[in-house]
Order: C-alpha cells, then structure tokens, then sequence
C-alpha cells in the first residue's frame, strides 16, 4: 500500500481527509484494510495528532473509514452517501437542528455543571453580559451571536470532545435561522432571566436543576416563537 503524503496549505484536517478519501476511492486503500497508525499517519503528512482525528472524523461522517476501538481504522466502501456531516447539517432544516440540539440540552447543562473549570465560567460570564447588552440595545445579529457564543462555551465546559463538536457543530448553523426568526431583541430579553439561572446552577455544581432548566429553553420554541 503507497499513500501519497503531501499536502497543500488548507485546513490541514480537510486536506489529510481528501487524499485519504482518494486512495480509498481509487481503490489503493481496500474493503476493510486498516489504515496506518496515528503515529504513522502524523509522519507521513507531517502533522499533529489532533489533525490525524479531525482528519479520520471526517472520513467517518463520510463513511469512508470505520474506526474500531482497539483495532484501528478501516477503509469502508460502502457505497453508501460520502456527503459530510457538515455539509448536511448545512441542508438541515432548523426545526431539525431545534430538535435535536433540545435532546443534547440535558446532557451538555449536566455535564458542564460537573465539570466546568474557573476559565470555562468566566467564558460563560462573559458571552452572557454580551448578550444582555446587545439585547438591551437591540442589537439582534450581536444578541444572537452572544446567545451562541454563551451554549457553545457550555458545551466547551463538558469536556467532552465528541459531545462538543456534534453540538457546535448543529448550534453553528442555528444562526441564520435565528436571524430570520428574531426581527427584534424582545423575547431574548424575555429569555436572559433563565439564562443567567443556568449559569448559576453551572457555577455552583448543581446537576440536577440545570437539567431542569435545560428543558425550559425549548418550551415554546413552536411557531412564531423560540427560546435559544
């Protein structure tokens, strides 16, 4: 088996991922042949090993690879739909992403509150006084991004890698949809309250009621109305 190892200046993950992707479609990489080790890989293209697992997750939300604990990573023809995880998300209907970004409330609120360090609550601190201030000056993209900015620190403050980015990842595509749903900066004003109630329960470790009030933010969120 020969991989061809160099790369252009890019995204260096997506660059990796795409001459990967080549040998396995061009067949050079076979039905279930395991790909070379981390170690072997970050030689070969000259990369970190974090670049080499951004890199293999993005073959395997293409369903090019399929990675076995234990074992290692193996090539996957499937024939099955190559198209990126990203790229769905991107096609994704908001009330798709609304739902199940509600599912992963509970857990990203629980785990941050078990796990959250000093820096993650000043993050947190920090993108909610954004957003207060932008809501108070009816600034609705600035609120909006605040807003974002505020869940996707939560979800940081898991310390959970997979859960992050699958949240991150949904919450990104959010925006637009919230842009067109929120014409003012009423009913983010409305929602701060609960907000900063989340914070506090975060801050003080407390499990069990930010589970509680993590399936307060979808409530009403029907037509005509949503809380992010």
């Amino acid at each position: 088996m020969k991989i061809e190892g160099t790369i252009q200046k890019k995204s260096l993950a997506e660059e990796v991922a795409g001459h990967l992707s080549k040998q396995i479609n061009e067949g050079k990489l076979k039905e279930g042949e395991k790909l070379p080790t981390e170690p072997e890989l970050m030689k070969l293209f000259g990369v970190g090993r974090s670049t080499i697992r951004e890199a293999t997750r993005i073959l395997a939300n293409m369903g090019l690879v399929s990675v076995q604990q234990g074992r290692g990573t193996f090539a996957n023809h499937s024939g099955e739909n190559h198209e990126s995880f990203s790229n769905r998300l991107k096609r994704a209907d908001i009330r798709e992403l609304r739902e199940v970004r509600d599912m992963l409330e509970s857990s990203v609120a629980k785990l941050a509150a078990l796990r959250r360090t000093a820096a993650d609550l000043e993050a947190m601190k920090r993108h909610l006084q954004e957003r207060r201030k932008a809501s108070g000056s009816g600034e609705v993209e600035q609120c909006i991004m605040a807003d974002i900015d505020f869940h996707k620190s939560m979800a940081h403050a898991t310390h959970n890698e997979i859960l992050t980015e699958l949240y991150n990842a949904m919450t990104v595509h959010l925006s637009a949809g919230f842009q067109y749903i929120y014409k003012d900066t009423s009913r983010l004003s409305e929602t701060q309250a609960i907000h900063e109630e989340m914070l506090h329960c975060v801050e003080m470790k407390d499990a069990d009621n930010a589970m509680r009030i993590a399936k307060l933010f979808w409530t009403d969120a029907e037509e005509g109305g949503s809380d992010e």
